[in-house]
């Protein structure tokens, strides 16, 4: 994969990397792994950098099957 970086803002940059890694690699222990950091290093950034993680659209889907299925009684 090739990223352009257009800015020598280094905490946008590391912002742009850790939002990209999170949306190819789909988890942060996966993100994490491409960016070759630990997970925990990884979850610092996005606290530092208010990455939203999961996303709402990602976290909506997530949440209405186990919804659905705690309202029936499964």
């Amino acid at each position: 994969m090739r990223l352009v970086i257009e800015t020598f803002n280094l905490t946008a940059v590391e912002r742009m990397l850790c939002v990209e890694a999170l949306t190819t690699a789909g988890s942060i222990v996966d993100a994490a792994a491409l960016l070759g950091i630990t997970r925990h290093a990884l979850k610092r950034r996005i606290i530092k950098h208010r990455i939203e993680w999961p996303t709402r659209l990602q976290g909506a889907s997530d949440a209405s099957p186990k919804s659905s299925m705690a309202a029936s009684g499964e």
